[in-house]
């Protein structure tokens, strides 16, 4: 238990310091880059009338969601990429190695997938009332 507060206390920390210093610019780059997958992903739902991505992701079959939730990793695959070579860089300069891959991966998730599953949906509906396509 006391090993788990230790890490989440680390991580908040060096969350927070990771704002203010060298590679802030990535807390720009990766969401917008998830929007912008996000955009052309919605766009290609809407034209094949599919609903909403995160509605399909919480009232699908087991199978569905699945094949969903490949389709969205796929897509944010480079993005997760991106984010992970970042922050090596980024604990290569502050830290002197890279000494916390599990901080890596969950921001790259956290700045690369969350934005792409919470705004693929709405750029879905967006774009389904901008091509009159009925829900």
């Amino acid at each position: 238990m006391l090993l788990a507060i230790d890490f989440l206390s680390r991580f908040w920390t060096d969350m927070i310091a990771r704002t203010d210093g060298p590679m802030t610019f990535r807390f720009f780059l990766q969401p917008t880059m998830a929007l912008i997958t996000a955009l052309i992903d919605g766009r290609r739902d809407a034209r094949a009338g599919k609903p909403p991505y995160a509605w399909l992701m919480a009232h699908s079959s087991a199978h569905d969601r699945l094949v969903s939730w490949r389709e969205g990793v796929t897509a944010t695959m480079r993005i997760l990429l991106l984010g992970v070579v970042m922050d090596l860089i980024y604990q290569i300069r502050t830290f002197g190695g890279f000494k916390y891959p599990l901080e890596a991966f969950v921001l790259a998730v956290v700045l690369g997938l969350v934005p792409y599953v919470i705004l693929r949906g709405p750029f879905n509906r967006l774009f389904r009332r901008l091509l009159g396509t009925p829900p």
